[in-house]
């Protein structure tokens, strides 16, 4: 694939084809190739017009098939310019599945990148052949390197200039509602009050040993973010099916016992309750995904697609670090959640949203219900400590009470503490909740519950 010159031009036409046809098979991949490739990186003028057609079918929020791209090109008058409606449907038929999709993507860019480097070569080359003044040459060849890599660049940077008036809006607004928090609810009044809200861009550890309920608590965070205040969420569970997710959901919502649902035991007025909410919950968006393997890597790219197709997304929650695994080989289990704790800050950041990821805690030797829990007993990492913005431990004292204490008081049945261990850009707490078991659902306690124990602290 060479023209009849000396020079070898860079590209490869199978890749491109490749490219093509990845995206029409699986549009869930559009968002991350658009996001790094533009028309101009294609070398064959006819997959220019296609890719463009692609592009614009999509943004229209339309499914991207031969059909509907056939139709952006004929409405452009670029039909000819692509082929004809033949080649269209040839490119689904020459790719076989869509799963090699990042290989073809970085040999296109690659090529694209070469061409760029050869033709900037030239323009030096031709420019300090006519030019006495060296600095002058130098000067150009450094503005065409560098706008080539400036164009390779995906990095976020920011002058201060561009960053003060975002915080400067955010401040008034402060002002001007001093009860509004800046992130995003989680309905637990303490914890927002001390948080300010899950902040974009955060990773949020919550933690506990197992059956103390940190997947309720976290579904319980999804249902006041989705279901009352309109948010796009992300779910990944490692563990549970998007079933068990979406049962405990409804009955939480509902406030209905899932356990007379299991059961078949609702009855008349349990059944109207429990349809109730029904309306707001298909309003709702909650994307559920509960592959049991997943990387955090595969995340990024399916929140990246959840964002494309709702135009935001609020809040990821993951269930939980212990049991993902890195796109990496790392050389022990402790090395491999580090890279996973990183890797989870890095989205939260690249994304600009709250990554609630949960996390196991060390069985203790002293299992009584006053044994004290401590950020080392974060399960194989120290990274989990130190990449999360916020730790936040359940302690149910019940939960490993005997019946002794439970029925002289000494250890109250229903309460339970959320525990702020670290707090980057605040204070640390500990909070006291009402767990409501039949409904798996943690609620604030009464109002004079709370004055009683701020009181105990003074």
């Amino acid at each position: 694939m060479s023209e009849k010159n000396e020079t070898k031009i860079p590209y490869n036409f199978e890749a491109e084809q490749s490219v093509l046809g990845c995206m029409i098979i699986d549009n869930e991949i559009i968002p991350e190739i658009i996001s790094g490739l533009s028309e101009a990186d294609f070398y064959i003028d006819s997959h220019k017009y296609v890719y463009e057609a692609i592009k614009k079918t999509f943004n229209a929020r339309k499914p991207v098939d031969f059909v509907t791209i056939s139709d952006r090109l004929e409405k452009d008058g670029n039909m000819h310019k692509a082929g004809d409606f033949s080649y269209i449907v040839e490119l689904t038929q020459i790719t076989p599945s869509a799963a090699n999709y990042k290989f073809y993507y970085d040999i296109v860019k690659r090529d694209a990148m070469s061409r760029n480097l050869i033709r900037a070569a030239g323009e030096i080359s031709r420019y300090a052949s006519t030019q006495d003044d060296v600095k002058k040459s130098l000067q150009f060849a450094e503005n065409k390197i560098y706008g080539i890599s400036q164009c390779n660049d995906t990095s976020t940077m920011k002058n201060i200039s561009e960053i003060l008036p975002d915080i400067l809006s955010e401040y008034q607004q402060r002002a001007e509602n001093k009860t509004a928090l800046s992130g995003l609810m989680t309905g637990i009044n303490r914890l927002d009050r001390l948080t300010n809200g899950l902040q974009k861009s955060n990773l949020i550890v919550l933690a506990a040993r197992p059956g103390v309920g940190k997947t309720s608590l976290a579904m319980n965070i999804v249902e006041r973010a989705a279901v009352n205040d309109g948010k796009v969420c992300a779910i990944f569970s490692l563990e549970m099916s998007k079933e068990e997710i979406v049962k405990r959901i409804w009955a939480s919502v509902a406030e209905v016992s899932q356990s007379k649902a299991r059961a078949g035991e609702m009855d008349t007025n349990d059944w109207r309750q429990f349809l109730m909410p029904m309306q707001r919950l298909e309003k709702s968006i909650i994307e559920i995904d509960d592959s049991s393997i997943v990387t955090p890597a595969e995340i990024l790219s399916k929140c990246r697609r959840i964002k494309s197709k709702h135009g935001a997304l609020d809040l990821i929650v993951i269930d939980y670090i212990q049991l993902m695994h890195s796109s990496d080989k790392p050389e022990n289990r402790v090395q491999e959640v580090a890279a996973i704790t990183r890797d989870l800050k890095i989205i939260a950041k690249e994304l600009a949203v709250p990554v609630l990821a949960l996390s196991q805690l060390r069985r203790p030797a002293d299992k009584s219900a006053n044994a004290k829990q401590t950020l080392s007993d974060l399960r194989e990492s120290g990274a989990i400590e130190q990449d999360a913005d916020v730790v936040i431990f359940i302690e149910r004292p019940d939960v490993n009470a005997s019946e002794e204490e439970l029925n002289q008081n000494i250890v109250e049945r229903g309460v339970a503490y959320l525990n702020v261990k670290k707090n980057r850009h605040g204070g640390l707490d500990k909070i006291k909740l009402r767990f409501r078991g039949e409904i798996t659902k943690f609620v604030n306690p009464e109002p004079n519950e709370e004055i009683e124990e701020r009181l105990s602290k003074i």
